[in-house]
């Protein structure tokens, strides 16, 4: 399976609390939450949801998982839309090491070598492997070399504070753009594939 990340972000780069006021929002002081309600329009929601429908397994990091178990595992309302009904008849696998007991029909908590079990997991026979949010895990599958695609949906909005996808310090990498465009509401939606490392002038 090809391994993609779905990300919404920020014109500054900021993942933290998109969605609204949550527990995770508030961490480190965060005050400024739910910058991407409502944000984007019919198309790009359509596309979102086209997103989700594709995918053969999911895969989530710990905070993305309770905060997706907790609202499109169980409110009605999100729980028999479209993008409910595909996470709830799709595998589900959560990168752990404390949840042993998913309350989520369907997950599957991917203990020891997470390296390893998501190099498994990409090697069985099927399309895509999503991984929706999940900074911190993304983070770490880019650092790992294991994202095969990225989805970025850039809302146009400077927060100015809250955890951002690349850290100012970390790995670089070089990004092949494979597909791009910008909504009526200004949502850019841009589709990278890795390409090795970057290449700088040389020193003078």
């Amino acid at each position: 399976m090809k391994l993609t990340t779905v990300t919404q972000l920020t014109i500054d780069g900021v993942v933290q609390g998109n969605g609204g006021a949550s527990a995770e929002d508030r961490r480190n002081g965060f005050d400024r939450g739910g910058w991407a309600l409502g944000k984007g329009d019919d198309e790009t929601r359509a596309f979102i949801a086209r997103t989700y429908q594709r995918a053969d397994a999911f895969l989530f990091g710990r905070r993305t998982y309770d905060l997706f178990a907790g609202s499109w595992g169980t409110i009605e309302q999100l729980r028999t839309s479209p993008i409910g009904v595909a996470l709830a008849e799709t595998p589900k696998y959560v990168a752990s090491a404390t949840l042993t007991d998913p309350r989520w029909p369907g997950t599957t908590v991917l203990p020891g070598d997470l390296a390893a079990a998501v190099r498994e997991l990409k090697a069985k026979p099927g399309g895509e492997l999503q991984v929706h949010g999940s900074g911190t895990l993304t983070r770490w599958l880019l650092a790992n070399d294991l994202v095969d695609e990225m989805i970025l949906l850039v809302i146009p909005v400077v927060v100015g504070q809250g955890t951002r996808l690349f850290p100012a310090s970390g790995p670089d990498l070089a990004l092949d753009l494979v597909e791009s465009r910008v909504d009526s509401k200004g949502v850019t939606i841009q589709v990278f594939r890795p390409a090795g490392r970057p290449q700088y002038a040389p020193a003078a």
